[in-house]
């Protein structure tokens, strides 16, 4: 058996683009929440698991990220330990902090994730991307991946789009899946939609601009079928997660504690495009269902990776929510808009909240612990007791490169 762990602290900072801020005052902001939060100090910290995936790129910090950004608000002596795990990294940063709790190494651990992704010279933000995949393959990749969505030709008179090979990689599975079951532009739309609809209700979300079906439809494209509000912007921000163990819950007589109930990291595997049974995220699902002891219907909301309109689609379909092949369907309904059968993506998501990157696990989080606490404000799930997470991270073969899933509840 392993120990009970709990999360006693969160914080953020607002997602979007800041060019004034850099990643210090980023961490600063996110720790200091996260400790004011908890009712705890710097010295309660055994443990700290740092999530960054692009300074190297940004500002040449190619390595002891952590220990640079944490010091600088004080946090030093203690165990520093650096994560890179592309758009999983925050989540990742959390189960690494979660498995120490657990094996009783430490009794309380902190999970931080940060990037500053905007810089005045645009052609680095751009090149933060480019390492998310196998880079000796990227040809036959590309290759392989346009051609699941060979088939499904674009509307006669559909402008190019932009250069966006990710978005272009996302654009080929969603007609892929449009291919097979039959979903439509307009239920990524309605995704969209209700995403960004969701966002207003977010003070700490990128945008802010609530959003109809047909203004996505109409907005610029990316990549047939996916418009730009259906595409995760690039963005800087922080979050934080202070863990502890049951027993040292005694300490933080402040906090409204929240238990980890299950903690999953896999990596993808070389399935086939058409065994959708055996997608890492779905399995990551089942893992943490039965280590929770709960079913998808016990579910109350749900964050889930959204790069694009169709992440959603996809891992609505992953976590049991629907049958495979219907998360177009379910969404288009308002199945999982606030005041639904399962609100997914509360905060705004991905595509309105914000991405960046090594942080993004842990505002999914940060979101999930408020509903539970049912402290989300206008956004608020009635009556939220149990919440899962997905996040996904990198490429791999025809799926994620690695994704966790979390279940927290009372």
């Amino acid at each position: 058996m392993f120990n009970d762990v709990y999360i006693v602290g969160i914080g953020m900072t607002r997602f979007g683009k800041m060019l004034d801020r850099s990643v210090k005052s980023l961490v600063t902001e996110a720790v200091k929440a996260t400790i004011a939060d908890a009712g705890a100090s710097l010295e309660d910290i055994d443990i700290a698991f740092f999530s960054n995936s692009t300074q190297a790129i940004m500002d040449g910090q190619h390595a002891v990220r952590g220990q640079i950004a944490l010091r600088s608000l004080g946090l030093q002596g203690i165990p520093v330990v650096n994560i890179e795990n592309a758009c999983a990294g925050g989540s990742t940063a959390m189960y690494q902090a979660i498995a120490m709790l657990r094996s009783g190494m430490s009794d309380v651990a902190l999970a931080v994730g940060v990037e500053k992704m905007h810089d005045v010279d645009k052609y680095k933000s751009s090149e933060v991307f480019n390492g998310a995949w196998d880079v000796h393959e990227a040809a036959g990749i590309t290759n392989r991946l346009e051609s699941i969505g060979s088939g499904i030709a674009s509307p006669p008179g559909t402008p190019e789009g932009v250069n966006s090979p990710f978005m272009k990689l996302y654009a080929s599975l969603t007609r892929g899946h449009m291919k097979e079951f039959g979903t439509t532009q307009r239920q990524l739309a309605a995704v969209s939609a209700k995403n960004h609809h969701h966002s207003t209700l977010n003070p700490l979300s990128q945008f802010q601009k609530d959003m109809s079906i047909d203004e996505v439809l109409a907005a610029p494209l990316i990549a047939w079928p996916l418009t730009l509000p259906m595409c995760s912007p690039i963005s800087d921000g922080a979050a934080a997660v202070l863990l502890c163990t049951k027993e040292a819950l005694q300490r933080f007589t402040r906090a409204h504690p929240i238990r980890v109930l299950a903690s999953v990291l896999m990596s993808g595997s070389d399935r086939r495009w058409d065994e959708y049974e055996r997608h890492l995220c779905r399995l990551a699902a089942l893992k943490a269902y039965n280590e929770a002891g709960v079913e998808p219907k016990d579910m109350s909301v749900a964050e889930v990776h959204d790069a694009s309109a169709f992440g959603e689609v996809i891992q609505i379909e992953n976590l049991g929510f629907c049958e495979i092949g219907q998360g177009g369907w379910i969404s288009e309904r308002g199945e999982t808009s606030l005041g639904g059968r399962l609100p997914v993506n509360p905060s705004g998501g991905l595509e309105s909240k914000g991405h960046p990157i090594g942080a993004t696990g842990l505002g999914q989080i940060h979101e999930i612990v408020l509903q539970l606490r049912g402290t989300a404000g206008r956004r608020q799930v009635d009556g939220a007791r149990l919440a899962i997470a997905e996040n996904g991270g990198g490429f791999h073969g025809v799926e994620e490169a690695a994704a966790t899933v979390t279940i927290l509840g009372h």
